[in-house]
C-alpha cells in the first residue's frame, strides 16, 4: 500500500513539474501572439500562478542586476548607493497595485477578469524584458559608447514591448475593444494613484497615534518617577 501511494505521489509531482514547465515554455508563444496567447492564457489554463510568480521574480533579478552588473556607460545610476531591496519593492509595489486597482475597477468597465487572471497577464507580459535585458548586460561590456544607439533602441524595445503586451493581455482578459481597453487603462492608473495616496495617509494616520501613545507612555512613567 505505502508503495502504491509512494508511485502515486511521484507520478503527481512529475505531472504537476511537467504542467509549471509547459506554462513556462508558453509564454515565448503568447510574446509572439499575443492576442490568442493571452487568450488561451487565461480562458484554456494554458498558463499557470506558477510560472506567473517565476517570470515576476526573474524581472526583477534583471532590473537588479541590470543597475548593478550594466557598464557604467550606460547606467548612471551610483552603485554604491544603489539598495536592491528597495529597488525590487520600487517595482513591485505599484506592479501589485496596478493589478488590484485594475480588478477594483473591473465591474464598474464589466470587465470579465479575475484578479488572479489580471495578475497572471501581466506577469507574462513581463518576459520580453527578462529576454532582452540580461543579454544586453553583457552586450553593455562589450560594446563602445559610440555604439550606444544600439543598447538604447533594444532597451527601449524592451520596455515597448511589455507595455503592448499589458495591453493586449488587459484587453483579452476583460474581452474589451481596444478603444475601451485604453480608456480602462487610464482609469487603472488614477485608480492605482487613489489606493497609493489612502495607503500613505493610513500609514501617515497610524504614525502619529503610535507617536501619541509613545509619548503619552513616557509622560506617565516620567510623573510616576
Amino acid at each position: 500500500m505505502n508503495a502504491v501511494r509512494s508511485q502515486d505521489n511521484g507520478n503527481a509531482r512529475r505531472a504537476a513539474w511537467g504542467r509549471y514547465k509547459a506554462s513556462l515554455r508558453y509564454g515565448t508563444y503568447v510574446i509572439f501572439h499575443p492576442f490568442d496567447g493571452f487568450w488561451d492564457l487565461i480562458h484554456e489554463k494554458r498558463g499557470s500562478m506558477a510560472a506567473a510568480h517565476t517570470f515576476l521574480i526573474l524581472f526583477l533579478l534583471t532590473y537588479v542586476l541590470r543597475l548593478m552588473l550594466t557598464n557604467f556607460q550606460f547606467v548612471t545610476a551610483p552603485l554604491q548607493y544603489i539598495n536592491i531591496y528597495e529597488q525590487a519593492a520600487s517595482f513591485l509595489f505599484p506592479f501589485l497595485i496596478l493589478c488590484l486597482a485594475n480588478w477594483a475597477l473591473s465591474t464598474l468597465f464589466d470587465g470579465k477578469g479575475h484578479l488572479r487572471d489580471i495578475y497572471m497577464a501581466m506577469c507574462y507580459a513581463l518576459l520580453p524584458y527578462i529576454l532582452i535585458q540580461l543579454p544586453l548586460i553583457l552586450l553593455s561590456h562589450v560594446i563602445s559608447f559610440d555604439e550606444a544607439s544600439y543598447y538604447s533602441v533594444l532597451a527601449s524595445v524592451s520596455i515597448i514591448w511589455c507595455v503592448l503586451l499589458v495591453f493586449v493581455g488587459l484587453m483579452e482578459v476583460h474581452d474589451y475593444s481596444p478603444g475601451k481597453t485604453l480608456i480602462f487603462l487610464v482609469a487603472t492608473v488614477f485608480g492605482a494613484l487613489v489606493i497609493l495616496f489612502l495607503i500613505l495617509v493610513f500609514f501617515s494616520l497610524l504614525s502619529d497615534a503610535l507617536g501619541y501613545f509613545v509619548s503619552l507612555y513616557r509622560e506617565i512613567v516620567f510623573r510616576l518617577n
